[in-house]
């Protein structure tokens, strides 16, 4: 037995040398520039077509999982230091009014001393809401007599929000004075009024606030998650580097070299064949071809999207910079669905590139696209419904736009224009023509104009429909906005043409702008006439596809081709908006996804993919990780999110309910699991596509 243990160990040693000499070659061989930060794959999303096939492999951080594992403990860790404020549990407190009253996150305790001989009415405004009408608080009564004939302010006690600056106006029959001021979480203030001169009747009011209590910094809890988040990311690098060294190398080559030889020489399957095999690229997916290469930043941009996306659909943790804008304006939760629909156009043009160019069948390709635009739809309605806990068929309520519909209709019409209008190998037509700089869009005239005429029938639908007891062109929320003339008039011809197609009940009830203007009238941001504005960021989107496929290998016209739709488009913006927030020509709107939303998140979408495409697959600085893992898995990682959302280790019940910090613990967490869920999958080799 010791003989052939001898012989069979040196037999595995001559095999494993020859692996290694046979690799070496390969290595000396192959050319400068072709590195393993590329995956090479099959998938119909992020392909791009290359001309001769090139060997690499797919680029690993080393200890990976153990940082996503640690990512989890970051997650926790800022439930411990930040979630549990022992300032929050003072908001279930006795407040001065004597009323047991639990505060809100995101609201103060406001106190108001009258001095004065009449009663005030108190009302409010929000800096945030554009031309709203003053919103009543309450009453505080006059001062009045005490013990031994002493006169006492009137007082009263109520709770205002913090999110934004206010505006406290206090009437008598007439405005007595306004306050505009920044309040802080939790806080306690007071509001004294008495005259500036006690002789006088008629006198003129001073006011003085005063704080009562500090409040709290309701944002240190995002800077522990950020600082805990850093550190795990300067712990991988570290580990990375450590793992890079030549000596750590070799050692860790030749502990994973013994223990592959013991376990092959105690296997009954053992054989120099199976430990050859072994050197080979069976990491790779099944299916991918050497002739194609996977651009990692598309999957990466798609990954942080997404990532984004998750948490701030689990609530991210409770601040309003994390939730849609309530009207106009843009917010952090407002970027991600545009650059989500920005990437699906651009792996639009690189996979049916790579369909066109083998001529497949035409039809065969508008059959495989009606497949996932009708899958996407009935996902969305069936899957992905907030009324699903009411019953499989509940029809009455049933909301019929959506996410995923939004983005199979899109990815439906874009593909089909690709179909008809692509061009097999585009980079090969135009070179000697005058207009050649400019034929990544003349090459495709016939798409422009389908794009262009689709923008004016949104145009002419946004500002000439005459919607009933609405002006026409409204772009405003209704409610109290617009100093409560159109109350009923939220979203003008988009609102209308949604409750006129679908009706009342089968849209979404309750809008972003519910609570700031007050609005009663259901309203859809998926709505249908903005369907055609997201068809335009998913072509722009296409269009960078195009420019990756002409300017194919040439790294700097990319580049520079990505700068220019950049700036161009934000001009387009500046010009829509004035540059202003409520007073452009077509403000920035989420809700009905606007023009000016689309110029100025395609903007944004173009340099950021310059960015990440000039870091992960130029300069190959970074690897894309994690957001790498959940942009391989897109849907499966969305809808699942979706699905599980109120499941532990999802969600759970808090222990303070009102804490931002315990909120962003737990969305945090949540997303971080998601992330590594999609590490797992990707290591399995499990991809969901449609």
């Amino acid at each position: 037995r010791r003989k052939w243990k001898w012989k069979w160990r040196r037999m595995l040693r001559r095999e494993r040398r020859a692996a290694e000499e046979q690799e070496r070659r390969q290595q000396q061989r192959r050319p400068r520039g072709d590195e393993s930060g590329l995956q090479r794959s099959s998938g119909a999303l992020g392909r791009l077509p290359s001309n001769r096939a090139k060997a690499g492999e797919l680029m690993e951080p080393a200890g990976l999982s153990l940082g996503l594992v640690a990512a989890l403990m970051v997650a926790l860790s800022v439930l411990v230091v930040g979630g549990v404020d022992s300032r929050t549990g003072t908001a279930a407190a006795e407040l001065p009014d004597g009323k047991h009253r639990k505060l809100e996150m995101d609201q103060a305790v406001l106190s108001v001393y009258n001095e004065l001989s009449n009663e005030l009415a108190v009302s409010w405004l929000s800096d945030h809401c554009y031309q709203c009408k003053f919103q009543n608080l309450g009453k505080v009564p006059s001062e009045k007599l005490g013990e031994h004939q002493q006169k006492q302010p009137g007082n009263s006690t109520f709770a205002i929000s913090t999110k934004h600056p206010i505006t406290i106006q206090l009437n008598m029959t007439v405005e007595v004075c306004r306050v505009h001021e920044s309040f802080g979480e939790l806080g306690h203030y007071s509001l004294w009024l008495t005259k500036a001169n006690l002789s006088e009747a008629n006198g003129s009011v001073t006011y003085k606030i005063i704080i009562d209590k500090e409040p709290i910094n309701n944002n240190l809890p995002i800077l522990y998650a950020f600082l805990a988040y850093l550190g795990l990311a300067i712990f991988v690098c570290l580990g990375q580097f450590l793992q890079g060294l030549s000596p750590v190398k070799n050692l860790l080559s030749r502990l994973s070299n013994q223990v592959e030889m013991e376990r092959l020489i105690n296997s009954e399957l053992g054989s120099p064949i199976h430990a050859a095999d072994s050197t080979g690229p069976s990491n790779l997916v099944p299916g991918h071809n050497a002739g194609s290469r996977r651009l990692r930043s598309l999957d990466t941009l798609r990954g942080f999207a997404l990532v984004i996306m998750i948490f701030v659909n689990y609530g991210g943790g409770r601040y309003w910079f994390f939730k849609h804008e309530s009207w106009n304006g843009l917010t952090i939760a407002d970027l991600v669905f545009p650059w989500f629909v920005f990437i699906m156009g651009t792996s639009i043009a690189l996979s049916l590139n790579s369909a066109l160019q083998v001529h497949r069948s035409k039809w065969k390709l508008l059959v495989k696209v009606a497949w996932r635009t009708a899958a996407l739809i009935l996902l969305g309605i069936f899957i992905i419904n907030p009324n699903y806990c009411k019953g499989p068929l509940s029809w009455d309520t049933l909301r019929i736009p959506g996410v995923l519909q939004r983005l199979g209709l899109t990815y439906g019409v874009v593909a089909v224009l690709e179909v008809l209008c692509g061009k097999g190998y585009p980079e090969s037509l135009g070179l000697d023509n005058w207009w050649s700089p400019a034929r990544d869009v003349l090459l495709y005239w016939p798409q422009w104009i389908v794009i262009l005429l689709l923008e004016c029938v949104w145009l002419c639908l946004t500002f000439l429909l005459p919607v009933p007891g609405c002006p026409r062109g409204y772009l405003g929320p209704g409610g109290i906005g617009d100093f409560g003339q159109f109350a009923n008039c939220t979203g003008g011809a988009a609102g209308y043409i949604d409750r006129l197609v679908f009706g009342e009940k089968h849209i979404y009830q309750h809008p972003s702008c519910t609570i700031l203007y007050k609005t009663t009238v259901p309203f859809d941001p998926e709505n249908l006439l903005g369907l055609i504005n997201s068809i335009v960021m998913a072509f722009l989107g296409l269009q960078a596809g195009k420019i990756f496929l002409i300017y194919k290998g040439q790294n700097k016209q990319i580049v520079l081709r990505f700068l220019f739709w950049s700036i161009l488009l934000g001009v387009i913006s500046a010009i829509l908006t004035k540059c202003s927030k409520d007073r452009g020509f077509i403000p920035v709107n989420k809700n009905l996804w606007s023009f000016s939303y689309v110029t100025t998140l395609s903007s944004f979408a173009y340099m950021l993919l310059l960015l990440i495409y000039s870091v992960v697959d130029i300069k190959k600085y970074w690897t894309g990780t994690p957001f790498y893992y959940p942009g391989m898995n897109s849907i499966l990682v969305y809808v699942g999110h979706e699905v599980f959302e109120h499941y532990f280790p999802f969600r759970w019940k808090m222990f303070n309910d009102r804490s931002h910090g315990e909120h962003l613990a737990q969305n945090l967490l949540a997303t971080t699991i998601w992330v590594f869920i999609s590490y797992v999958l990707y290591k399995k080799k499990i991809f969901w596509k449609i």
